[in-house]
């Protein structure tokens, strides 16, 4: 029975779940979409052939513009990856990403957010450094998300003395901590004064074609060291600043909301540290957090609890 033309909206369900499809490895549309359907008699049905394309030409245009484009923003969110594993297996990773985990969004900009999750699962993407490449994924989302995060009034000097003896401190959304293994942040500092972003879309859509007269850049790889980082923004700028284990637990322990006293014995029982040596640098780490911004007014919602 034929079901009749489709409408409007039927029609671009149609031609987005075509395009989503992923790519072969010569960069075409596939005969066949993932559950077996002909690609041919979908393409047929909803774009008609012109004089020079027929119906899965021109819907192929459609379906390598959308696949370049997301590869290339991935490639622009996770340069320190690709120097981590180097572009061959960079673009493995891409594939195998997108092809299990569609983008499920309507902006570029969270297409990388489960990047991580996808590659502990799938360690063989990242032979022999499987530990390094996750650390990094973890940076480079990081500093996206402390990009994008929201900035809330800074508490003064005077507000933070007025805290109360054991206080509960809250701390600005684009603050984040980071427990490495590796320390990939001099990595990926490198690898951005390195690499001169391409200003242009359309050099970066050829991602998977790459020119033989283009050296791939190699790059030393750090070896393992315990690394604490607070990603933070400022004026637009996201830094990382190291820490000291002390100072980290410290801080985790009073943004998971613990009050003051606890995030001490937290930092003590952690890092392994004396308590002596906890109290004596606490003016200083608190001046300087305070100096960057980080402690706020609680957001509205948390004070109308």
């Amino acid at each position: 029975m034929n079901p009749g033309p489709m409408n409007l909206e039927q029609m671009q369900r149609a031609v987005f779940e075509v395009i989503r499809q992923p790519l072969t490895e010569d960069e075409r549309m596939r005969e066949q979409m993932l559950d077996g359907r002909s690609t041919r008699k979908i393409a047929e049905e909803i774009i008609k052939p012109n004089d020079r394309l027929t119906s899965v030409e021109r819907l192929e245009i459609y379906n390598r513009v959308y696949w370049f484009r997301l590869l290339s923003s991935l490639a622009d969110d996770f340069p320190g990856l690709r120097g981590v594993v180097g572009q061959e297996q960079f673009d493995k990773i891409l594939l195998g990403y997108l092809t299990q985990l569609p983008s499920q969004s309507f902006t570029l900009r969270d297409l990388g957010s489960r990047l991580q999750a996808w590659l502990h699962e799938h360690p063989e993407f990242a032979p022999g450094k499987e530990q390094m490449a996750l650390d990094m994924v973890r940076l480079e989302w990081a500093d996206i998300e402390a990009f994008d995060s929201a900035e809330l009034p800074k508490l003064t000097e005077e507000e933070l003395q007025s805290l109360g003896e054991d206080p509960v401190f809250h701390f600005q959304p684009n603050l984040l901590l980071l427990d490495l293994t590796y320390p990939v942040d001099e990595l990926l500092l490198k690898i951005r004064e390195t690499e001169e972003p391409e200003n242009d879309i359309s050099s970066n859509i050829v991602i998977m074609e790459h020119s033989d007269s283009t050296a791939e850049k190699h790059y030393t790889l750090p070896r393992a060291r315990k690394t604490y980082l607070a990603v933070h923004r400022q004026e637009n700028i996201v830094y990382f600043k190291r820490l000291k284990p002390e100072a980290f637990a410290l801080l985790r322990a009073l943004k998971e909301g613990k009050p003051l006293s606890e995030a001490i014995e937290t930092s003590v029982n952690w890092s392994g540290k004396k308590l002596e040596r906890v109290m004596e640098q606490l003016h200083d780490w608190f001046a300087n957090w305070s100096g960057l911004g980080w402690f706020c007014r609680p957001a509205k919602d948390e004070t109308e609890k």
